[in-house]
């Protein structure tokens, strides 16, 4: 690691009016580090932010950037600083490309043509995301995690010497922030300062090598790498009698076996399975899976936001169900939703902290009769009632509620959501951007509110918010419900069911258990088949544990095929005697590999075949590193990536007739079988094999240099006509 420092604080300043954000802040981050923000909502961290980008000019005190400092963000940027904002900061109106490249361009031109532009963009998009993305499409069209992605790439595509990440991964699941974080420890091997404000903790372990605690404004403790934990920061931003006190409360439980909501025969997207599912009085539910599993639209449908593609929905209230058709009847049925996009489904931006938290209650706090006033006596309190369960840091409520940090303005939205006494609460991510002690606190209500008799439907990415909250955890996958669980919670094996992994199998930086049936196995033997009466006698090849990505070193390294969905049927035109090969793209592969190799594989021979190994339909070594995708057709034909080498598949071994070295197709004779396509990460440009080589010699040379795996699962059959004689 360098040490240098790049970015230095001293006794800086600054109030806004009577409000001090920062009353005397120190800092020093280092080149070739990540370096923690944390505070409280309305510490001053995201007024810190600003001051080094150079948004905000301090009061007094000092600044120093590279041993200079910035007076706006234009100097900052000369000075090699880049900003992600924890507000995302996009134009709706206008394209990925567009917004990927605001504020790059001078007045009077650009310093790269389109063509350039496109390449660079679509280039590091495809990383961060781990798919291609229309750049000329509108952003306003964008998912809120896609939009955050854009502004992180807005920041990245300056090559920045000091980022600043304000809660820029708030908006990501655990798999994409696990790709912003390799781009991250690229940018610390670069040389560079990455400043990170983010309130969660099990990021901050895993990534940060030392912090800084803000509290009103003040430094109040800097922690090595080592001392970054839950409860030394929870003691340091709320005081040591807030640490574990909430957590020793006991989880919520069943109050009953009439249920408050029921989905029936539920479908969010048209291929997705059906869901039923039923919430009990009392309960608090978790909802999880990786971004884009359909949990999103799954809670938005419940709350009466969009509609389902088939299915009915009821509440059942003093024993009368009641159909929820759109929004209006969620909310007469006592539905209530919070939204973790405060700024897109939240807030009212041009209204007071006051009206942002009352405005659904007023009808019901009316006087005047037809005139319709407002009865503030009555309303007021509910105001400072519910504002204070949450502890809501403000300056005078009739203050807009702009003038709010990010973390309290959602704080007002929980409270909005509790003020309308709702039956059932629906919260989608609603612990985006607020404190540890402020996540506590919102704890204590739901536990509060679901003892009362109420339910809580609770969509979170964050794994631990469960662990102490939930009476049961639902994991979505392809638009359904794809795994349950009850506590106690294992964070393990939720995660690796929302990757679709078996539960045991190793999350990223654990280490490999020898005696794990996962683990690799290399088998060094001949190439050459021994033969008894003319047929191949096999021998054992122990390969990956036959799950999806099983190694699950780095969860974003993905295979998979445009024309093969997982679990699908593999179409007939790469079946049988055709032997046309899919076409397979990968993304996201680990640091440090340097070349790939596939295997596509049947575990499910016939017992007739006396094969106790898997039956191998392609084999492919030494793909460049800097390959993303295998065409259609790429096998034995000029599509294939040069200096790639293909092997026998094992009709060859069975001395099929019309098979030769590269894909042959699935083609099993007596029922359905399982083929696995299995893309191997290489810490080695090249593996020698002899050119007849078979899966034994090809397990032999690529496991021991294998650092990931990634797969996918499909399957196959019957044949619709039996093997060549």
């Amino acid at each position: 690691m360098m040490s240098y420092p790049t970015v230095e604080l001293s006794s800086v300043r600054k109030t806004f009016g009577p409000t001090v954000a920062l009353g005397g802040c120190n800092l020093t981050a280092y080149a070739g580090e990540v370096h923690a923000i944390i505070g409280g909502n309305g510490s001053g961290k995201s007024t810190l932010a600003k001051v080094i980008s150079g948004v905000l000019i301090p009061d007094s005190g000092q600044v120093s950037i590279l041993g200079k400092s910035a007076a706006s963000p234009h100097e900052a940027r000369q000075l090699g600083i880049s900003n992600v904002f924890q507000e995302v900061l996009v134009a709706d109106e206008c394209s990925v490309l567009d917004n990927l490249y605001l504020g790059a361009d001078g007045l009077l031109g650009s310093s790269l043509n389109r063509e350039e532009k496109e390449a660079r963009a679509s280039a590091l998009m495809r990383e961060l995301l781990g798919f291609d993305i229309d750049l000329s499409g509108l952003v306003g069209e964008l998912p809120l995690s896609v939009k955050q992605w854009v502004t992180i790439a807005r920041a990245l595509l300056t090559d920045p010497k000091v980022l600043i990440l304000d809660e820029s991964s708030a908006a990501l699941d655990f798999d994409s922030t696990e790709r912003l974080f390799r781009k991250m420890r690229q940018l610390k091997q670069r040389g560079a300062s990455i400043l990170i404000v983010t309130h969660r903790i099990a990021e901050l372990v895993r990534i940060a090598d030392r912090a800084t605690v803000l509290r009103d404004g003040v430094d109040v403790g800097k922690l090595a790498k080592e001392e970054i934990t839950e409860a030394r920061i929870l003691e340091l931003i709320a005081g040591a009698e807030r640490s574990g006190t909430d957590r020793d409360q006991p989880l919520p439980r069943r109050l009953g076996d009439r249920p408050v909501l029921r989905a029936t025969d539920f479908r969010v997207w048209p291929d997705a399975a059906f869901v039923n599912f039923t919430v009990y009085p009392g309960e608090i539910v978790g909802i999880t899976g990786l971004d884009g599993q359909g949990q999103a639209d799954f809670v938005r449908c419940i709350a009466g936001i969009q509609s389902p593609i088939a299915g009915r929905l009821v509440v059942v209230n003093d024993g009368k169900a009641s159909e929820v058709t759109d929004l209006a009847s969620a909310r007469h049925n006592k539905i209530s939703y919070v939204s973790g996009d405060r700024k897109k489904e939240g807030i009212f931006a041009n209204l007071s902290i006051y009206e942002n938290l009352l405005l659904p209650v007023y009808r019901e706090f009316r006087s005047g009769g037809v005139l319709n006033f407002i009865n503030r006596p009555k309303l007021t309190p509910v105001f400072e009632w519910e504002s204070s369960k949450l502890a809501v840091k403000m300056g005078r409520p009739e203050n807009l509620i702009t003038s709010l940090s990010g973390g309290n303005q959602q704080k007002v939205l929980i409270a909005r959501a509790f003020a309308e006494k709702p039956v059932v609460l629906v919260l989608n991510d609603p612990a985006r951007g607020i404190d540890v002690g402020a996540k506590l606190d919102l704890y204590r209500n739901l536990k509060e509110f679901a003892a009362r008799g109420n339910a809580v439907v609770f969509l979170s990415s964050e794994l631990e918010e469960f662990l102490n909250l939930c009476t049961r955890v639902h994991v979505f996958r392809n638009g359904a419900i794809s795994a349950d669980f009850e506590p106690p919670f294992d964070g393990h094996a939720i995660l690796n069911a929302m990757f679709g992994r078996r539960a045991t199998a190793r999350l990223p930086g654990e280490a490999a258990n020898e005696n794990d049936p996962g683990n690799l196995v290399g088998v060094a033997e001949s190439h050459n088949p021994r033969l008894e009466q003319g047929r191949p006698v096999p021998r054992p090849v122990t390969l990956l544990n036959q799950e999806v990505n099983p190694m699950a070193a780095t969860p974003s390294f993905v295979l998979s095929c445009p024309d093969i969905a997982p679990g699908s049927v593999i179409p007939d035109r790469f079946a049988e005697d055709n032997r046309l090969s899919p076409r397979l793209v990968w993304s996201g592969p680990p640091e440090g590999a340097r070349s790939f190799a596939l295997a596509v594989t049947d575990p499910d021979l016939p017992d007739a075949f006396n094969f106790p190994r898997s039956f191998a339909h392609w084999l492919v070594t030494n793909i460049p590193v800097e390959v993303r995708e295998l065409p259609e057709g790429a096998s034995g034909s000029l599509r294939l990536p040069h200096g790639a080498a293909e092997f026998n598949s094992d009709f060859v071994t069975f001395k099929i007739p019309g098979f030769g070295k590269g894909y042959g197709g699935p083609w099993p004779p007596d029922r359905a079988h399982r083929y696995f396509f299995t893309l191997y990460a290489l810490k080695t440009d090249k593996v020698e094999l002899p050119a007849d080589a078979d899966l034994g010699a090809f397990a032999a040379a690529v496991m021991p240099v294998a650092i990931d795996a990634a797969s996918f699962v499909a399957v196959y059959g019957p044949a619709k006509k039996s093997l060549p004689a």
